[in-house]
């Protein structure tokens, strides 16, 4: 049987960079966040990054915060994320998923309770944007014992001590912010991301995935030049509000630019 972290390194083994979507698990509501997830898979999606919604998303910029905000008051748990990432195995989508969330629901669930249902749920990984590696022990362990990918992030403002850190922890891919803030769209990719990666790219061989400002195929073609993923968020997420036609235009021209 593939392992999750095998999945999540086919997404990179495809000659050109992963198409790495992002979308919230309940929103708008639970079918239209499925439907969403359906519409990526369908344009193209290398690696699906499943949002579990949190009262206080510390990383997410206003249009992720509204989203997982519409998302809790439609009543979505952590517990009814994974039965969305099992409905959409069982409709035989297939396509590698981490789910991103943060640690507070996944403490109170109960860590090891958690990672055992993620298994069972499909899931290959995580992102817990506010658990850094020191103090991800407990995670890590869970997630080496089950072969699941654990990712971790670095800013431009990274220390070289940092850098050398998250390379050695990190599990699956290492995720490059290509902004220093929190997400949503920007007008254009920085002149200083090469220099980042480059920096990073000294320290590992691992996969690297750039997210955190991408809204065009102009610009994720520009950010994929530069890494082996990328990631889209805030822009696809304003999309599934509107339509799902709108959501898969906007992902196949990001597909299609990489």
């Amino acid at each position: 049987m593939t392992t999750g972290i095998e999945r999540i390194q086919q997404a990179f083994q495809k000659g050109r960079p992963a198409f790495m979507p992002y979308s919230v698990l309940g929103y708008p509501n639970r079918e239209g966040g499925l439907e969403t997830i359906r519409q990526l898979v369908s344009a193209g999606a290398d690696l699906l990054e499943l949002g579990a919604p949190f009262s206080d998303p510390l990383a997410d910029g206003p249009t992720i915060q509204a989203a997982t905000q519409q998302s809790l008051e439609n009543g979505t748990t952590l517990k009814d994320c994974l039965q969305m990432a099992r409905q959409l195995r069982a409709e035989g989508i297939d396509t590698p998923a981490v789910m991103m969330g943060y640690v507070n629901p996944m403490m109170a669930y109960g860590l090891e309770a958690f990672v055992k249902d993620a298994v069972e749920a499909g899931i290959d990984g995580f992102i817990v944007p506010d658990l850094p590696p020191e103090e991800a022990d407990e995670l890590d362990a869970l997630c080496r014992e089950h072969k699941l990918a654990l990712i971790y992030f670095l800013a431009p403002t990274s220390t070289p001590e940092r850098i050398e850190l998250v390379t050695e922890k990190a599990i699956g891919f290492i995720y490059l912010v290509s902004i220093t803030g929190i997400t949503g769209v920007q007008d254009g990719v920085s002149s200083e991301l090469g220099e980042f990666v480059d920096r990073v790219r000294a320290k590992t061989d691992k996969p690297l995935a750039v997210g955190f400002g991408i809204g065009n195929g102009e610009q994720a073609k520009a950010v994929g030049d530069l890494v082996d993923g990328v990631i889209v968020g805030s822009a696809l997420v304003k999309r599934a509000n509107i339509s799902k036609e709108s959501v898969f235009e906007l992902a196949t021209e990001l597909r299609e630019a990489l």
